[in-house]
């Protein structure tokens, strides 16, 4: 079959290697037919994230079961599911706990698309992929729900959706900032979730021209510019910056027993953060990996309501052989189709 290779130097290459096959009781192949770029994929090929190559690409897409084996009781082959980045088996404490990106079952960070550090599952820019949980760990597609749609939906949209959907169960109506930049596409679906699961005001905090009118689109107001030392007071803040001062603005922007969450990833030590002040307002601070496979249902749900848009956010869709000139260009979000 063929792969999207990103090699050890970093170029992209179409690779042909041995097909996958199933394994055991419980496990699937399928098809990918949808592939979302993640934001942190194109620093990964342009060396800005710690990734060694060579990776087969992706980690974000919609697919087409091909094959089941013995066991399988919740998809058949024709079946188009959303396929979780994570490897999880659905059944150990961490997986009941909601931790499914650090399920005991496989070794700690197994995932897709990640090489060597993901436990070298494959990639989604592939012709197949093997599904080791597929009854734990594939989502049937809504019928009328176009896979582009949704191809995200494997990471960054459970990624954004994160930052907000809990804390707005909690603080009905709250006020929302999310300060943009690092994290494009993760930034974006937060703001749609926000306004989709009736937040208050939302604001979002820029310099992307192009960002802060998606922005804008799905709701928010737009903020451009340099980052603020602080943008008021909001209940619920986000930081997908992947900078400093960003990071800084969202914690000092937090009302007192506020929620910050944190997606932007810091591969070096981060300068120090205001603690005094997060300490006599009571700020929470969140950070760590998306645990998508939980709340990919509803996140399904409400784009087959029409609640969620996450195709506002897309940038570009791109035909699968121009897949390995379209990686390397920047996109707020891209998807590979066949």
């Amino acid at each position: 079959m063929r792969q999207l290779t990103m090699t050890a130097d970093r170029d992209v290459e179409w690779w042909d290697v041995p097909d996958p096959e199933l394994q055991g009781a419980g496990e699937a192949l399928v098809r990918p037919i949808a592939v979302a770029l993640c934001d942190l994929d194109r620093p990964m090929l342009r060396g800005q994230a710690p990734f060694p190559g060579p990776i087969a690409l992706g980690h974000e897409c919609v697919a087409e079961v091909v094959e089941v084996a013995d066991g399988v009781r919740t998809v058949a082959p024709g079946d188009r599911v959303v396929v979780p980045f994570q490897i999880s088996c659905g059944d150990c404490a961490r997986c009941h706990a909601g931790l499914t990106g650090d399920c005991l079952s496989v070794g700690r960070l197994a995932m897709y698309g990640f090489g060597a550090t993901g436990g070298d599952w494959g990639g989604a820019l592939s012709d197949l992929l093997r599904v080791p949980f597929a009854d734990a760990m594939l989502t049937p597609v809504p019928a009328g729900i176009d896979p582009a749609v949704v191809a995200s939906a494997s990471d960054n949209i459970p990624d954004g959706w994160r930052t907000v959907a809990p804390h707005l169960q909690s603080r009905a109506g709250a006020s929302v900032l999310v300060v943009g930049g690092g994290a494009p596409s993760v930034a974006l679906y937060a703001v749609d979730a926000a306004r989709a699961l009736g937040a208050g005001r939302i604001v979002y905090a820029d310099t992307d021209e192009e960002r802060l009118a998606t922005a804008a689109d799905l709701g928010a107001e737009p903020v451009e510019g340099p980052f603020r030392d602080s943008y008021g007071e909001f209940g619920i803040t986000v930081d997908a910056s992947a900078a400093h001062a960003g990071l800084h603005a969202a914690l000092r922007s937090t009302e007192p027993g506020g929620v910050c969450t944190s997606v932007g990833i810091y591969y070096e030590q981060v300068t120090p953060v205001p603690l005094l002040e997060m300490f006599t307002t009571g700020v929470t601070l969140i950070t760590g990996r998306a645990m998508a496979r939980p709340v990919i249902p509803a996140i399904l749900d409400h784009v087959a309501a029409g609640d969620l848009r996450p195709q506002r956010v897309t940038s570009g869709v791109v035909a699968w052989n121009d897949a390995a000139e379209a990686v390397a260009e920047p996109h707020t979000k891209l998807i590979v189709q066949r």
